[in-house]
């Protein structure tokens, strides 16, 4: 499970509207039919209209100035293992993206008329997604990339040929690029991987928006604020303040294995993704610690990244490789918004 908090992306190619937003989460609408339409929904309700999203959202801004943000983004990227786990059903996925924003509300360290901030006090609606697209950022287009870059050029120069404007060997250099197609290490159904092109498999994800103001449009709650959870002195008073990104995302993860039954991997988890970042040695000496059926699993959902995994028990040059390599998996699935296993 891989969980992104976002906010509202304030500069001259934005609005101050949710409107922009909404319209984006819209595109896969745009090839379906009237009654196949995947709407809005929030803790309450089914079937919301995009026009009530953005009349909610903006309409909740008391007080907030120009440069702050109106919303924030959730997206919730469920892995394959846990879509296949839950059959992919949106009523699943759906019940369970009710239940992690009731874990958004109590991880704000606030108090709302002196009670803690529950999933009654925040604005949300979310949505519904089945495809992903290949992006800049992916294993697949950058090393499909200077194949891709040298086809375009021997393309060009066929047209070039043939319309007499240089000499060459069209047959010469269609063989070429016959040869280049082939090479390219990355392809579905025969067809290189660009940039744009769908992703295969299971890749249903959740996006959520969620106002800056509480639902009564009184108070600011940020999941961006810069506080930890912790408690100032205000006007003579005692107020608390902060949101633990960490705890959210922890309570996220355990909400889907307790919602569901799931036995999540060691390698699935956030605490192994922070480690890593942190801790890499640490991390891979986990593995080592792993039950054999742990281990396979593992290394599976590893090896379904793309990368090959050294034997355990591996010298320090081994590791050290195997750490480069499972960095650069990981980090491009952070950018991804999806660790992609």
């Amino acid at each position: 499970m891989y969980l992104t908090i976002t906010p509202q992306k304030l500069s001259q190619n934005y609005s101050q509207s949710v409107s922009y937003f909404v319209s984006y989460l819209e595109k896969e609408n745009k090839s379906r039919e009237s009654g196949q339409l995947e709407l809005f929904f929030n803790q309450y309700g089914e079937n919301l209209n995009p026009s009530t999203v953005i009349q909610e959202i903006d309409a909740n801004t008391a007080k907030l100035n120009k440069i702050e943000p109106k919303y924030y983004s959730i997206t919730i990227n469920p892995s394959r293992h846990e879509l296949k786990h839950v059959g992919n059903n949106i009523d699943s996925l759906k019940k369970y993206t009710r239940e992690v924003m009731k874990e958004y509300a109590r991880t704000f360290n606030r108090e709302i008329n002196g009670k803690p901030i529950n999933i009654t006090d925040i604005k949300y609606f979310a949505k519904v997604e089945h495809q992903r697209s290949f992006k800049g950022t992916d294993r697949e287009i950058k090393e499909n990339a200077p194949y891709v870059k040298e086809i375009k050029k021997l393309e060009n120069k066929i047209r070039k040929v043939s319309r007499g404007e240089i000499k060459g060997n069209i047959r010469a250099i269609e063989k070429e690029l016959h040869r280049l197609k082939l090479e390219a290490p990355h392809k579905i159904n025969g067809e290189i991987i660009r940039q744009g092109m769908g992703k295969e498999g299971l890749q249903t994800h959740i996006h959520i928006i969620v106002s800056r103001k509480d639902a009564s449009n009184s108070y600011s709650l940020s999941p961006g604020s810069k506080y930890r959870s912790s408690e100032v002195m205000m006007h003579g008073k005692i107020v608390k303040r902060g949101f633990e990104r960490d705890q959210f995302f922890e309570k996220a993860e355990k909400t889907f294995d307790k919602l569901f039954g799931y036995n999540r991997n060691y390698v699935e988890s956030y605490l192994a993704r922070k480690t890593f970042i942190k801790q890499p040695k640490q991390y891979y000496a986990h593995l080592n610690t792993l039950s054999v059926v742990e281990k396979r699993i593992a290394f599976q959902i590893l090896g379904q990244t793309g990368i090959s995994i050294p034997h355990l028990n591996i010298t320090p040059n081994q590791l050290s490789f195997a750490l480069k390599h499972l960095k650069k998996a990981l980090e491009v699935g952070i950018r991804s918004s999806s660790i992609g296993y």
